[in-house]
């Protein structure tokens, strides 16, 4: 029995037995956290997060989106340890400045948040758990879930461009993203789930200019969009657009966060190839109609699988005084 367990392993894939070690390094990192880190040591963190993040949406509907997309961007890449908040430098190119990265904003509300808690709790709080908290806080406020975070994540001292290949491609099919978020220890259930974060914010043309112009040699356009809505991204984003910052609504409940991104996909009229690849797998195409169906359980998918995305295990070593330096 030995032996022959001992062949199965060596029948393993590289792909899944990568796939065994990042849900190990997941498992680590889960064990680290704890929902209780500050309890003690800055107890008012959170509330206090909660307040700057509220305050800019006032002044920003823009901000939930950024903020949860920050979150994304900053665990795919290093995980989750504020590397997406680090500036360039001389020497370095940082990952905020990276093709995938180069729309991201709202940068500003972590800076307040940190400035007023270093003021509160000097050298406690990490940038990357505020990047996670404000990230909570923006889908909560926007009408969404919310969710216990676990706290007690430390910030990296390495950000690099290069480095933002490794987020996933609005223009990847299913197997690419499954591989891409397998890799960090994350399921077709959370794949699914987690797409619905799309239900909040904006796309520039170049995200899903393949579907809309020279599709393929057959197809000018993708013919799984539904027609009207086609023409009315064409209308928006021409072949040669020359409008810097056209593009289309994430959903057509842009600023709230519910299921119309699911019950869009549904009838064709999703964004992103990514989108529209959700409906090529049947397990991953019965969870989007369950959440098209139902509201309640795509919040609870959501939170569960922004839980376990959040604790993507980074190589963080520090609490930085201000998030866009290390100490």
């Amino acid at each position: 029995l030995i032996w022959q367990t001992e062949l199965v392993m060596m029948a393993l894939p590289t792909c899944f037995i990568a796939l065994l070690f990042a849900f190990a390094l997941f498992s680590t990192a889960v064990k680290a956290l704890s929902s209780d880190y500050y309890d003690q040591t800055c107890p008012n963190a959170e509330s206090m997060i909660t307040k700057v993040v509220k305050n800019a949406m006032l002044n920003d509907k823009t901000v939930p989106a950024a903020l949860l997309r920050m979150h994304f961007h900053d665990c795919f890449v290093r995980g989750c340890d504020a590397s997406v908040l680090l500036n360039s430098t001389r020497s370095n190119k940082a990952e905020k400045d990276g093709p995938p990265n180069i729309s991201l904003h709202a940068f500003y509300v972590i800076d307040v948040v940190k400035k007023q808690i270093e003021d509160l709790c000097p050298g406690v709080v990490s940038c990357a758990d505020i990047v996670a908290l404000a990230a909570r806080d923006a889908v909560a406020l926007s009408g969404g879930p919310s969710w216990e975070v676990p706290k007690g994540r430390k910030d990296g001292r390495i950000s690099k461009a290069i480095e933002t290949r490794q987020l996933p491609s609005p223009t990847f099919n299913i197997s690419q993203l499954q591989q891409n978020f397998g890799q960090r220890g994350l399921s077709l259930d959370d794949l699914v789930a987690l797409s619905g974060g799309h239900t909040l914010g904006f796309s520039h043309c170049s995200s899903f200019q393949n579907r809309i112009h020279n599709f393929d040699k057959r197809h000018n356009v993708d013919p799984t969009l539904q027609a009207s809505f086609a023409a009315s991204l064409q209308n928006v984003c021409p072949a040669h657009n020359k409008v810097r910052n056209a593009g289309a609504t994430m959903d057509s409940t842009t600023t709230l966060f519910d299921n119309a991104y699911y019950k869009l996909l549904m009838n064709g009229n999703s964004l992103f190839s990514s989108d529209e690849s959700l409906l090529t797998d049947s397990r991953t195409k019965r969870l989007v109609s369950k959440y098209a169906t139902s509201q309640d359980d795509f919040f609870k998918a959501f939170a569960n699988s922004m839980i376990k995305m959040s604790s993507i295990s980074g190589n963080g070593q520090e609490v930085r005084l201000d998030c866009r330096f290390v100490r």
